[in-house]
């Protein structure tokens, strides 16, 4: 063993031999994993250490005699004369957390450079797709990861960083909605935003609408991921919202000079903002999640990221898994994105058929709703109440049935679709 090999084992025996003098230092190491010993008898023994622990149960060289015996591995790990050992070799307990520190190091140090050999040793053959490729990478990575438990800080520790918080201005991104504006200030960085409704209301026009106003905010990139529909049928609408020509004129191409010229104007209007769109069908979270982090990356910030619709999702389920309990793992996932990305996801979702036979929506009648409704921040439903009209389009109610940080509210909203257009109206 050369010299490197043999301070690595040292630090391991210190880290064992002090947990075996003195229990209460395991305390100061939780973010050591057993995977972290680069021994393998050393990770079986910290391994029943902290099952003792758990369990409430004394740690010495007894107690931990007695649970490898059990489970047939004492003579494996050296049979109580190097526990015994473990315990005289070390003269202090004090510096286990540096001693810990140089383990996990070691550690990350072993397993980037298996991960190395991994990939190396992987061929794209053996994927479907680059993405499930790059997917597969990424999973290693996150595995590579050290899995540390969140720190319990009290307010005397916290108090720097609260007051760097407190005085940092919290920054909303308008939508150009004025009445939602005015109300909940904007869409907020962290949101898991989901719109629900039934066909024809309208659920895909509002989302380019309010995308085009978050992105006029310029506070950041804006990505939308539809699957429905090719990007140049989304430019379509979002031209005839802005100009106020005829989404079917546009759609059929049947445009005189005049109009033409407007187009070709609010085009290049489009082209200031930073919108970013891809059409591809069966998207997974993985490619959303890769993909804004790339944005992330390259554009300092970002704003929005949308899908439209949740439910058409690639969403594989794994052994054992419901269907439900497969669209909860994606909307946990997006909720993660919005946090660690600080920005606001934007989800499109159904509405079930049971919908239809109540006068408002409830948060039951989102399609596959449990894990929808516990994961969404903001929950807003669309819907069509037919004794509610006005001239010049059709009356849209807005209910936010959930609303984190901002509480309920209902909004009128006219929606021209002739133009994919949107306008708030007073309240009745």
């Amino acid at each position: 063993m050369n010299l490197i090999g043999e301070i690595d084992i040292s630090a391991e025996q210190a880290i064992l031999g002090a947990i075996l003098i003195n229990p209460n230092v395991l305390d100061e190491i939780v973010f050591l994993e057993d995977r972290d010993f680069s021994s393998v008898r050393h990770r079986e023994i910290y391994k029943i250490m902290q099952r003792l622990e758990k369990k409430g149960n004394p740690v010495d060289i007894v107690t931990v005699t007695e649970a490898l015996s059990k489970i047939g591995m004492i003579e494996n790990v050296g049979s109580v004369s190097y526990l015994s050992q473990l315990a005289d070799s070390c003269p202090s307990t004090s510096n286990i957390s540096y001693y810990a520190k140089i383990v996990r190091s070691k550690a990350m140090e072993r397993r980037i450079k298996d991960m190395a050999l991994i990939i190396g040793d992987m061929s794209r053959n053996d994927y479907e797709s680059d993405e499930e490729f790059f997917s597969y990478i990424e999973q290693l990575v996150t595995e590579m990861r050290p899995q540390d438990n969140a720190k319990m800080i009290s307010f005397s520790e916290n108090k720097e960083s609260y007051f760097k918080h407190l005085a940092t201005k919290t920054e909303f991104i308008k939508t150009g909605f004025k009445e939602f504006d005015s109300w909940a200030h904007g869409l907020w960085r962290g949101w898991l935003f989901v719109s629900a409704g039934r066909p024809s209301v309208g659920k895909t026009a509002m989302l380019l609408q309010r995308l085009k106003g978050a992105a006029n905010s310029q506070k950041g990139a804006v990505l939308l991921f539809s699957q429905e529909m090719d990007r140049n049928q989304l430019i379509d609408r979002w031209i005839s919202s802005e100009t106020g020509i005829s989404y079917n004129k546009i759609k059929t191409k049947n445009l005189n000079s005049a109009e033409k010229e407007l187009v070709k104007m609010s085009y290049e209007n489009f082209e200031y903002l930073p919108i970013f769109v891809q059409d591809s069908a069966g998207v997974t979270i993985d490619e959303v999640r890769a993909t804004a982090k790339q944005f992330k990356k390259k554009y300092g910030q970002l704003a929005v990221v949308a899908v439209d619709y949740l439910q058409i999702m690639n969403i594989p389920k794994r052994k054992g898994e419901s269907r439900a309990e497969a669209i909860g793992r994606v909307t946990g996932e997006a909720k993660q994105i919005a946090r660690t990305l600080d920005c606001c996801f934007i989800m499109l979702s159904q509405m079930t058929r049971d919908s239809e036979n109540f006068k408002k929506p409830m948060l039951s009648h989102l399609k596959e709703s449990g894990a929808i409704e516990q994961d969404a921040d903001v929950v807003e439903f669309l819907w069509h109440d037919p004794n509610d009209t006005e001239m010049g389009g059709k009356v849209i109610q807005q209910t936010f049935a959930k609303g984190r940080d901002i509480g309920l509210n209902d909004f009128r909203l006219l929606f021209q679709g002739w133009k994919q257009h949107f306008h708030e109206l007073p309240r009745r």
